[in-house]
């Protein structure tokens, strides 16, 4: 449907774009939950931060709804009205996957980056996790902004070889953090740690799978 400028007056199955759009609203919702499950953790070593990190996540699945919205306006243009002004519903297609493309960038494009800027920052101060996986997410964040730039003027599409090889250290972030914290759970702080509670060096509150 992204690439097809006359799908809306096709025919053939269109379930897939059903499915696309369910997957998205889980991806969107997962993040959401993924930033509220951390926040009580790693506020201790930056609560401006850690609100940001839930903002910017809510921000992004915001973004990736209405993408998804527009996907599926199409799919009903599809449904109803096939056949009535093939010119114009193509068209007013093409207008919807429009929208759709720009938030894709602007939403999985960008906020990866001020996602991993927030919570990376934390993780490298507070050490929860070994320290090269935040760095990673340092060094990644400012090159996906400049490739969303680039996308953004023009330079090259978001989908393209040089934008997946300016993601490559983002989505190493995201993917390394994502596995250490599932199977490991966060690294206890070292004792004394004026961020820590109670003068433990335990980290409380963590649900026992991150523990």
């Amino acid at each position: 449907m992204l690439h097809n400028a006359d799908f809306v007056n096709g025919a053939g199955s269109d379930a897939g774009v059903l499915w696309g759009g369910l997957f998205e609203v889980i991806t969107g919702l997962t993040g959401i939950a993924s930033a509220i499950c951390v926040y009580p953790v790693i506020k201790r070593w930056g609560q401006g931060r850690a609100v940001g990190f839930v903002a910017s996540r809510t921000l992004e699945a915001a973004a990736i709804f209405v993408g998804v919205m527009s996907v599926l306006a199409v799919y009903t243009l599809r449904q109803d009205f096939a056949g009535t002004d093939a010119a114009g519903l193509s068209v007013t297609a093409q207008a919807l996957v429009a929208v759709h493309n720009w938030s894709f960038l602007l939403g999985p494009g960008v906020m990866p980056a001020i996602n991993a800027i927030l919570f990376a920052s934390i993780l490298r101060r507070s050490g929860l996790v070994p320290r090269w996986i935040p760095t990673v997410g340092l060094i990644g964040a400012p090159i996906l902004l400049i490739s969303s730039t680039a996308s953004l003027f023009g330079a090259w599409d978001q989908i393209s070889g040089p934008a997946t090889l300016f993601a490559l250290p983002i989505a190493t972030w995201e993917f390394s953090v994502g596995v250490y914290m599932t199977v490991k759970g966060f690294k206890t702080p070292a004792s004394g740690d004026s961020h820590s509670t109670n003068g433990s060096s335990s980290v409380a509150g963590v649900p026992a799978m991150a523990q």
